[in-house]
């Protein structure tokens, strides 16, 4: 099941045994070498088994945040302390390039996020027309992630506007945090349907729970994804070491099972 940020950090911790914040190693234990992460919601359903592998062969730990790209943006310009950020939006991390908080030789567009309508299985609710489903009397409430400062709510809304949808959504759109908790939203029944992240519609919890229809890649600008080393990091090597790692062949076939496809630097 996908839960709120807070929860879902420490099931997922408990799951691929990768330290986050507030994880401690037990008495007697040194601590091992680690590297902090900020990650856009999407990666939720995959980045734990990166930072699993990482840790694995690197021995360096990986503790990691989720939450909206927009949100860690500006926490990053005021000063927190995360060594790499994985961004749902590569302008973001141009612009903290432009800014002096990273290194334009430490930018890596690592996919493409895919959009999908998922709703759960018993809703009696058939997404297989895609944005014209939202026309069914039994979708009283639409999730999506906020639009002002999440990447996948920025391409929702693009998306309705391409269906001209915009007057079918209007009053019944429910805005979440960032697209983990849009789903939530949808999976705990505080929503029928949700615009959300293919990655996380192919996690194990939604897969079981529900159908989702893809939304053509046409239909709104590319997700286009993009990991940086933060300027202010004191674990550069190590951060670098990390941004290599998702370069890797078998890190990027494991990004494309949880659907994100390649980036567009490399499709052209």
């Amino acid at each position: 099941m996908v839960v709120r940020r807070g929860s879902i950090v420490g099931v997922l911790a408990a799951l691929t045994g990768v330290m986050f914040p507030g994880v401690t190693p037990s008495a007697g234990q040194a601590a091992a070498p680690a590297i902090t992460v900020a990650a856009a919601s999407d990666l939720q359903t995959v980045l734990p088994e990166v930072a699993s592998r990482f840790q694995r062969d690197t021995g360096t730990v990986v503790k990691v945040s989720f939450g909206s790209s927009g949100n860690f943006f500006a926490q990053i310009q005021n000063g927190a302390p995360f060594d790499v950020f994985l961004s749902a939006d590569i302008d973001y991390p141009r612009r903290l390039v432009e800014s002096g908080h990273a290194d334009v030789n430490n930018l890596y567009e690592y996919a493409t996020g895919r959009l999908v309508l998922w709703t759960r299985s018993d809703t009696g609710i058939d997404v297989r027309s895609g944005l014209e489903s939202l026309k069914n009397a039994r979708v009283r409430r639409i999730a999506i992630a906020n639009p002002e400062h999440a990447p996948y709510g920025r391409a929702a809304r693009a998306a309705i506007r391409d269906a001209g949808m915009d007057d079918v959504v209007k009053g019944r759109l429910v805005l979440g945090e960032n697209i983990s908790q849009a789903a939530q939203f949808v999976e705990s029944g505080n929503a029928e349907v949700g615009i959300i992240a293919l990655s996380l519609a192919l996690g194990p919890a939604l897969r079981k729970s529900g159908t989702y229809f893809l939304i053509p890649s046409t239909a709104h600008p590319p997700i286009q994804q993009a990991a940086v080393v933060l300027s202010a990091t004191k674990n550069g090597e190590r951060a670098r070491q990390f941004l290599a790692y998702l370069k890797r062949t078998d890190i990027r076939q494991l990004l494309e099972r949880f659907g994100f496809t390649p980036p567009l630097a490399q499709a052209r």
